[in-house]
């Protein structure tokens, strides 16, 4: 693959053609814009040499320099591997790679250990840019950036920092596990074990639906140390791939998000030692709770990338299929829900800028955060079921993505927390609010 490209949030232009793509109707698209010299200059740039007074100014150049080089990297990369990665259910190790090639695997961790160094706001822009693509890879490094490295850099020692930071940033994907067989909605009725010897511990359990266990080198692994004492005994473990005892069993054959692994694990009798709890025993449960709050923005950014990207794939064919003597795209009945469609993406979109936002400013956000996963799961459902009915029949084939978008929607009603489950918390802030 030759030399290393520099980040994205530093992306110099290339001088190699792009890649063929597989999809045929993505000729008719706009040519991704290419970042000159002098913007990929200015990202390398500390606020700070530009005055506090254009600080804002500096940083929404920045985000929008950094889009643009990110759906750039994603049309030219990661599009035209999509179907194959879909038909074979795996990512393309050169996929993998390029993600952390370009630093985006380590997009808030402190340059010090390698990362970026950018905000939570860029990597929602980061994960929607690419479900635009392809969702698929929008997850592996939505888990790795809002779950894996957060938790990392928030309860790590500086011992965890150092082993760990640097190697997530630059090669190793990690793994959360907490999703059992008996504990989907019910998190923690978990029933994996984690027993104290001395200066280690013994875990004993299973995990299911693990999200990118095939090619995890690290998994977080939420276990039980005192069952008695209920969900307060949860306790994060630091588990590595090669531990002895550790099984990652057959990945699961999904409806969609296929590319992305999702594997059940078994513990039997894994050896721990006490200095791999990542924060306190016995706090698992609050760091779950956190951790899912803020990943949820990261599950609604998903959900708005993978409905634009189909939207975006099905108004040039709208706009140039003719029937009746005029474009489908000029009758009102067609006009009317275009625009329906287009109005409740972008209401999806600001929902979840605005959780973003509230995170990042240290403001409440979790009703805003769990609006934002809802409603925009919901319109991805919308989007893409609606985007197959305005293409009829080409539609419902491979020989375009829209079918493989309305596949891989499902699951933003289902993983890190249903639906019902939004709903439900949603509720419970408003009556919290209405009862002073």
């Amino acid at each position: 693959m030759g030399e290393p490209e520099q980040h994205v949030f530093g992306l110099r232009e290339e001088t190699r053609a792009p890649r063929g793509n597989p999809h045929r109707h993505r000729e008719n698209m706009q040519t991704p814009h290419r970042l000159s010299g002098d913007q990929s200059h200015v990202l390398l740039h500390h606020p700070g040499a530009v005055g506090q007074q254009n600080y804002s100014l500096w940083k929404n150049q920045h985000r929008f320099n950094a889009y643009l080089s990110v759906k750039k990297f994603a049309q030219e990369r990661i599009a035209p591997l999509v179907s194959k990665m879909d038909e074979n259910s795996a990512m393309d190790e050169a996929v993998i790679k390029d993600l952390f090639d370009q630093g985006l695997m380590g997009i808030e961790i402190d340059p010090q250990y390698g990362g970026t160094g950018a905000s939570f706001f860029s990597s929602i822009l980061v994960i929607e840019e690419l479900a635009k693509v392809d969702p698929s890879v929008a997850v592996l490094c939505d888990i790795q950036n809002t779950l894996i490295n957060t938790l990392f850099v928030k309860l790590g020692t500086e011992a965890q920092k150092e082993c760990y930071l640097p190697r997530l940033s630059t090669e190793m994907v990690g793994s959360f596990c907490l999703s059992e067989a008996e504990s989907g909605s019910d998190a923690f009725s978990l029933k994996t074990r984690a027993e104290k010897h001395k200066d280690y511990y013994i875990i004993n359990g299973s995990k299911m639906w693990i999200s990118n266990a095939e090619y995890a080198g690290v998994f977080l692994v939420m276990a039980n140390v005192d069952p008695s004492a209920g969900y307060r005994g949860i306790t994060c473990f630091i588990v590595d791939r090669d531990t002895e005892g550790l099984h990652i069993g057959r990945k699961e054959n999904k409806l969609g998000l296929r590319a992305s692994s999702t594997c059940p694990l078994n513990f039997d009798n894994v050896k721990v030692p006490e200095s791999n709890i990542l924060g306190k025993a016995g706090q698992g449960y609050k760091y779950a709770i956190g951790m899912l709050n803020e990943g949820r923005i990261g599950i609604a950014a998903q959900m708005v990338g993978l409905a634009q990207g189909c939207f975006d794939q099905t108004i040039p064919y709208v706009q140039q299929r003719v029937q009746f003597g005029k474009r489908i795209f000029d009758f009102q009945g067609m006009q009317h829900q275009i625009s329906h469609v287009a109005t409740q993406l972008e209401a999806a979109r600001l929902l979840t800028y605005n959780a973003a936002r509230l995170k990042e400013a240290g403001k409440p956000f979790i009703k805003e955060a769990c609006m934002a996963k809802y409603f925009a799961a919901e319109v991805a459902t919308l989007t893409t079921s609606k985007c197959i009915e305005w293409m009829g029949g080409v539609g419902f084939t491979k020989d375009y993505p829209i079918e493989k978008f309305y596949r891989d929607c499902k699951i933003g009603t289902i993983y890190e927390g249903t639906t019902n489950i939004q709903l439900t918390t949603i509720s419970k802030f408003i009556d919290q609010e209405y009862n002073g």
